[in-house]
């Protein structure tokens, strides 16, 4: 009976798939079609950590950011296949180090699937990959980098069979959140990165090509629009932080997009004193504060189930970089739950669409300089 149990469940998640196609790209943006006829599998019974990169208060499973996003996908998962055991982790420090030896913690503990979101495992994993080959790992905004590369400065990248490297582009999801805040009838903006890393940058630069486009789809004019530039310089809630965020509220800042994690926490609340907005990031944070109008997404929740998947049917897709973009979903703003009164559902549809077919093109470079404006009007500290 629990042989035929797992047949039926194994034969709905393929049939799934069959239908879905893969919901991931290459970076390059190719894609894997699913094979035509594929045989039914046992499923692997699935033992699935969540890693933290640093210790609390710095990461939190209840970040209501990005650590929250992979959890996410994880209940999912286990919501549809009840037998599957999970489990959360935090490092004793914030050292690659001690993410090696957290990861090992994790498979001392029966892990045979281990997730670990965010840039600062790029490292850990370069050499985790190797020391247990027998787990699946899914890390999230980044891929497996030597520490040590042969070339001083060079950027060497190494995705062994059992990782899958997902990618966001953060640039498309930036944008979307400049051009609803424009289109709503913003004209003096914020952004407020953690640290200059690929992904938040990313978010920054595409936050102003949004705003360029709905400044040019308007018909503004040239420096109507506005946008303070800046970064924090970390990750976690601090009063330095919200003093920050304060400053720029009452410098006459009507909106903030913020992309650094738990530091949104702080930013919030400088919006809720100054009666002010913020655009959250990575999922949605409505919850979080009435201040949030709306949430740049990332596809943490889907992405994550959908690696569990496959590695529950025998088809995960490891050993190379995923991309996730307006074209499978994998990016968006959070609209069921916005609090917009003038940036409509039907005008989130066109731009999304001009985005997911290719129409409209977001630069993700990291150098501000190719970011060029000319009606809007950057500030940046």
């Amino acid at each position: 009976m629990k042989k035929y149990f797992k047949f039926m469940i194994a034969l709905a998640f393929l049939v799934v798939l069959v239908a879905c196609g893969n919901n991931g790209d290459d970076t390059d943006g190719g894609a894997t079609a699913p094979d035509t006829e594929i045989d039914v599998v046992d499923l692997v019974d699935v033992n699935v950590f969540l890693i933290a990169h640093s210790p609390a208060p710095y990461s939190t499973l209840d970040d209501g950011s990005f650590n929250q996003g992979a959890q996410d996908g994880i209940l999912r998962f286990a919501a549809a296949n009840p037998g599957t055991v999970h489990s959360f982790l935090q490092p004793h420090t914030a050292s690659d180090e001690a993410r090696i030896d957290i990861i090992q913690d994790a498979i001392d503990q029966g892990a045979n699937v281990i997730v670990l979101p965010g840039f600062h495992f790029q490292h850990a994993l370069y050499e985790a990959q190797d020391l247990f080959p027998d787990v699946k790992f899914i890390l999230l905004d980044a891929s497996p980098v030597n520490p040590n590369p042969s070339v001083p400065d060079a950027r060497e990248v190494r995705v062994e069979p059992n990782v899958a490297a997902i990618h966001y582009a953060e640039e498309q999801s930036g944008f979307l959140a400049g051009y609803a805040a424009v289109m709503e009838g913003y004209r003096d903006l914020g952004f407020l990165g953690g640290n200059p890393v690929p992904a938040v940058v990313r978010f920054g630069h595409g936050f102003i090509q949004g705003a360029e486009f709905a400044a040019d789809s308007l018909g503004l004019d040239e420096g109507e629009v506005t946008i303070h530039f800046e970064y924090l310089g970390g990750f976690g809630p601090s009063p330095e932080f919200q003093a920050t965020a304060g400053a720029i509220f009452a410098a006459g800042r009507e909106v903030i997009f913020v992309a650094a994690g738990g530091a949104g926490n702080s930013v919030m609340a400088a919006a809720e004193a100054a009666g002010a907005s913020v655009i959250g990031v990575d999922v949605d944070q409505y919850w979080q504060s009435d201040t949030i109008i709306t949430s740049a997404l990332k596809g943490l929740e889907v992405s994550v189930y959908d690696m569990l998947t496959g590695v529950a049917t025998g088809t995960f897709d490891g050993g190379r970089e995923l991309r996730f973009e307006a074209s499978n979903n994998g990016v968006g703003l959070a609209m069921n739950t916005a609090r917009l009164q003038n940036f409509t559902q039907a005008q989130y549809d066109s731009i999304f669409s001009r985005l997911a077919s290719g129409e409209v093109n977001v630069s993700g470079s990291l150098d501000m300089s190719d970011i060029t404006t000319t009606l809007v009007t950057v500030n940046a500290q």
